[in-house]
């Protein structure tokens, strides 16, 4: 990846968590953990990977994206925001009665938002459905849909998983955000998952491990999605909870938690001085 390219990409990531955190903040309430550690992964799919026009949000043609961890918003509606999608101002009205910015996705109100999601595990259905779609009306259009490690108990999952693989619906490209946190604690205590690599493998999934938080490597895994024809590929993207927030990171504490004034003041002073030290290279 050019470095003109890598900069604007964690530029963009960087400013998005200060809008999320200013979100969570503002509304007192809000998933903020699970959208830090996804920030990198949403920030390359709508500016380095996805074929959309926030023009035309419904153009028949474009790539899907689907949240399945419908509950991380404040990783979503900043990228969309920055994207053009809508003001960014109006990320102010976040969890209010008074915007349309809801916890969860919402695709009636929100512009950009393709499935409105929030019951974890039917979000990766409907993906399955909208690549199936893609298929039987010959699109060259794919679809991406971003799940979260805790999600993956959910037994709605894997009946989408087998799914997917019966229809070869190569057109499809699953993301776990594989942070090993959930809002009850460690995911390896509350119900472990692991290997997910061995499971994905079984029902006859293409398997990728990469860094979540590295664009170089999330870049190289999503060309390789795409090269791999006949069966849907799934990106195990390790990442951190938290990511960029000292006191948050790796903390399950902050799965669905708004930070108070002092709390909001220090996580705020990091991400901005994230975002000033790359703005000025």
């Amino acid at each position: 990846m050019e470095q003109s390219k890598l900069h604007a990409l964690a530029v963009t990531a960087a400013h998005a968590r200060v809008l999320a955190m200013d979100m969570v903040h503002d509304a007192a309430s809000g998933h903020i953990g699970g959208s830090l550690s996804a920030m990198e992964i949403v920030t390359l799919l709508y500016n380095g990977v996805m074929r959309v026009n926030p023009a035309a949000p419904r153009d028949p043609d474009r790539d899907r994206f689907v949240l399945s961890k419908g509950h991380c918003t404040p990783a979503l509606y900043p990228i969309l925001a920055l994207k053009g999608y809508f003001p960014v101002e109006n990320l102010k009205l976040f969890r209010s009665i008074k915007g349309d910015l809801s916890g969860h996705a919402e695709m009636n109100c929100v512009k950009g938002v393709d499935m409105s999601t929030g019951s974890l595990g039917q979000g990766i259905s409907a993906a399955v459905g909208m690549a199936l779609a893609g298929k039987a009306d010959k699109k060259d259009y794919r679809v991406y849909t971003l799940l979260g490690d805790g999600e993956i108990e959910e037994g709605q999952v894997w009946e989408a998983a087998m799914s997917a693989a019966k229809y070869h619906l190569d057109n499809l490209c699953a993301i776990v955000d594989v942070n090993g946190l959930q809002i009850d604690g460690a995911t390896a205590d509350v119900m472990p998952s692991e290997p997910l690599d061995k499971k994905f493998e079984a029902f006859n999934w293409n398997v990728i491990h990469v860094d979540g938080h590295d664009f170089n490597a999330l870049e190289e895994a999503f060309a390789a999605a795409a090269a791999c024809k006949d069966k849907p590929t799934v990106l195990l993207a390790k990442t951190i909870k938290g990511k960029g927030v000292s006191f948050m990171e790796g903390d399950y504490g902050w799965h669905g938690k708004a930070p108070n004034d002092e709390q909001y003041e220090k996580a705020h002073a990091e991400l901005v001085a994230a975002l000033a030290e790359l703005e000025g290279k």
